[in-house]
């Protein structure tokens, strides 16, 4: 059940109407509208921090979709599985990042296991990273690109808690998809 309400293009203040101009926006436009003032805002820094960068759309969504399965957020998880097919990742590449099979076989290359133990030590731990989880992904990355995907795993960990706590529901047709996949 939907701990808060998700305001529509009716119910939703006048000064973010235009959010909601091309239909439903989605349950975190549609939460976020409660408190319009920081509804913009939000959403600038969240389309800067999960959108084009410093990385490539592929390694994006192993932060976004890697990070939000450690975190456990199933909306996140559920609707970037999705995303991550739309963007060219495999139907396994999916299921190794969700946590289902695992990631050194699903990942033979070594740069992108280099990326994802980062990304399991950023998401996944407290403290600090280990120089030796550091000094190996900037054999294959560098620095610019891992302060970028840094940023969006920090925006998907704020999301993750943002959708968990606030119980945002899955699409209906990001759920058929993912039916239709064979990954709920």
């Amino acid at each position: 059940m939907v701990r808060v309400e998700l305001l529509d293009a009716a119910t939703a203040p006048i000064s973010v109407q235009q959010f909601f101009g091309g239909g439903d926006p989605g349950p975190i436009v549609a939460a976020l509208a409660n408190v319009p003032e920081i509804l913009g805002p939000t959403l600038g820094f969240l389309g800067s921090a999960l959108g084009d960068g410093a990385a490539t759309t592929r390694h994006k969504e192993f932060a976004i979709l890697r990070t939000s399965a450690l975190q456990g957020c199933r909306y996140c998880v559920q609707t970037h599985s999705a995303v991550a097919l739309d963007v060219g990742l495999t139907e396994a590449e999916v299921r190794g990042l969700r946590g289902e099979l695992e990631l050194e076989a699903t990942f033979p290359d070594v740069a992108d296991q280099r990326l994802l133990r980062w990304i399991d030590a950023m998401a996944g731990a407290t403290g600090p990273v280990s120089d030796e989880v550091w000094n190996e992904v900037r054999v294959s990355f560098a620095a610019h690109v891992l302060v970028d995907l840094s940023v969006t795993i920090g925006a998907t960990m704020f999301l993750n808690r943002f959708a968990t706590g606030f119980e945002l529901p899955t699409s209906a047709a990001t759920l058929s998809r993912l039916e239709k996949e064979g990954m709920q």
